[in-house]
């Protein structure tokens, strides 16, 4: 048995690229969220259109269940957006998020000037303590470089205690960490490849991703090819830290980032279940490898490319990811649409759609206020009939843990082999 460690101070802080994983990540557990607007949005391509209208509405929602929002507006600001700019801050600060996390230097400053908490994007590549003390002028939180090793992160961890580096709020500069999700192959983030070739900026957060894409490499002086076994010669595995957690705990790190805005509600749902079920088991003294490889079982149902523990070994990166798409072992298949649900019976009725259903599959109800449902039925009904199986063009009904909507969407889990 282990030794119980204290994670009272630990922050566990998840994507919220739409309404749908905003309430995953809250009904999974995380202590804090954060999420983007249009205009000023490093996951422009592949999260939901949220605008200046939804800032109060996610603002609000958090805080009636007592978890903290960051609006990550962490994209390069040029002259013609400076007002925009200005105007999403203000929504924040009318908002009371709980902070932005900012990139551009004339974020950071009229941020301060309106007296709301700065967070420092890992854009920056926070490295060492001496940067850490120039920030600290500006934000009460750095997201450090994800290039450095558990042991470096520590180092200034350490320093910023005994040298008592303070943020603008008054307390010790905070630092905040990825633990899991997708990594770039630029530094920290800031690559200029995507504007080269497709003119669509990385750094104003839209990434055509051409790092997850087949490459020949020639020679042209001679026109020879170069043979390499994997033609996906930049596109990295994700990062997976479930394995060595309670090591980052002790690195004195305060929030633990869970990259993933572009991804699905059913991916921040496992993930954050994982990471706070792994916490929990630190902190009380259970966690064991048996434990570790279940999560990690459980990490590999959802979107990745294959997991690795990045650079907090000391290591470069060693791991490809032998292609761009998601090497997980489920995947989620549309049925059909929640036509009611009844809450005095906690029963949902559903029109199936697409593909026929059966009792025992796993499944899950997706919608804008519902969030994310997991369930596994042992029975079902269709025109008031006990059956097993339910066909495309029937309408089905069973009972559920959760209220969902009319208009949810139902899916059933399948392999993905």
């Amino acid at each position: 048995m282990a030794t119980p460690t204290d994670i009272s101070h630990i922050e566990l802080l998840a994507p919220a690229g739409s309404y749908e994983a905003l309430h995953a990540a809250i009904n999974a557990g995380a202590d804090a969220v954060y999420f983007g607007v249009d205009g000023f949005n490093m996951r422009a391509n592949s999260s939901a259109h949220l605008g200046l209208a939804d800032i109060q509405e996610i603002s609000t929602l958090c805080h009636q269940y007592n978890v903290k929002c960051y609006l990550a507006l962490n994209t390069l600001v040029y002259d013609q957006n400076l007002e925009e700019m200005k105007q999403v801050i203000d929504a924040v600060k009318l908002a009371q998020v709980d902070a932005v996390i900012a990139f551009d230097l004339s974020t950071i400053a009229y941020a301060k000037s309106q007296g709301v908490e700065v967070h420092i994007s890992t854009q920056h590549s926070i490295s060492n303590i001496d940067a850490v003390k120039f920030f600290a002028t500006w934000a009460d939180r750095v997201v450090l470089a994800r290039e450095l090793t558990l042991k470096q992160i520590k180092s200034i961890v350490d320093v910023i205690k005994t040298q008592d580096i303070r943020g603008p709020k008054g307390r010790l500069v905070e630092v905040e960490i990825f633990v899991h999700g997708a990594m770039c192959v630029a530094v920290s983030g800031r690559c200029g490849m995507s504007l080269y070739m497709y003119n669509t900026s990385a750094n104003c957060g839209s990434c055509s991703q051409p790092c997850r894409r087949a490459y020949t490499v020639t020679d042209k002086a001679t026109g020879k090819q170069l043979d390499v076994d994997n033609e996906f010669v930049m596109s990295t595995e994700d990062l997976c830290t479930i394995g060595m957690l309670d090591e980052i705990v002790a690195s004195g790190a305060v929030s633990l980032k869970v990259e993933g805005r572009g991804k699905p509600p059913e991916y921040v749902d496992v993930v954050i279940r994982c990471y706070k079920e792994a916490l929990a088991a630190i902190g009380d003294g259970s966690c064991t490898k048996e434990k570790i490889s279940q999560w990690n079982t459980r990490l590999g149902t959802v979107f990745n490319r294959g997991l690795s523990d990045g650079f907090y070994r000391g290591l470069a990166y060693k791991y490809w990811s032998q292609g761009s798409d998601s090497k997980a072992t489920t995947k989620k298949v549309f049925v059909g649409t929640v036509l009611n649900y009844f809450p005095k019976l906690g029963v949902a009725e559903i029109r199936v759609q697409a593909e026929g259903f059966t009792a025992g599959e796993p499944c899950v109800f997706v919608g804008k206020t519902t969030g994310f449902v997991r369930q596994t039925p042992e029975e079902i009904w269709c025109n008031d009939t006990h059956v097993t199986t339910v066909n495309k063009g029937e309408d089905m009904t069973m009972q559920v843990t959760a209220r969902v909507r009319r208009g949810d969407t139902f899916y059933k889990i399948m392999s993905a082999g």
